[in-house]
């Protein structure tokens, strides 16, 4: 979407869901050399309040993000500015299914740069069951639409 395509208040729902294996967490959590062991190290984690392994968040967090690229930001962003807030409210299981939605909270012309601005996007991910697993607020660099240089003369 070009900058001038988001509206204050407008909620996106991202689907399909993504499905998080066991793989996954593993591959992601030693690519990423986090060598916690709630999140691979199976007898560890079943003396732990959960029971079991629990998916490592940064996978959580980079899926929740990745879930919205397709429908908001594919080939019209510069730039993730920054997050401001990222929540975890309830844990993530192999097993479990990821759906996400984009509440659009604010937006502005850059002052800087000339055809582009910034979106403020707040992001929410739920399981299967409808729970809250991760919430963030992301701030992004997005591109205007052209200008169609037959429509300016």
């Amino acid at each position: 979407m070009w900058f001038e395509e988001f509206e204050l208040g407008a909620v996106y729902e991202h689907r399909p869901g993504r499905t998080v294996t066991e793989a996954d967490n593993v591959l992601f959590t030693t690519l990423t050399m986090n060598t916690q062991a709630l999140h691979l190290d199976a007898a560890y984690s079943a003396g732990t309040e959960f029971g079991e392994p629990l998916v490592n968040s940064m996978f959580t967090l980079s899926t929740l993000i990745g879930l919205s690229v397709a429908q908001l930001t594919q080939g019209t962003i510069v730039a993730n500015l920054g997050f401001s807030e990222v929540k975890f409210p309830h844990p993530v299981r192999h097993g479990d299914t990821m759906y996400a939605e984009t509440l659009i909270t604010d937006k502005r012309e850059s002052k800087s740069r000339p055809g582009q601005g910034i979106v403020t996007f707040e992001h929410t991910a739920r399981n299967q069951h409808g729970k809250v697993i991760a919430v963030a607020v992301r701030q992004t660099l997005v591109q205007k639409r052209p200008v169609d240089p037959a429509q300016e003369g």
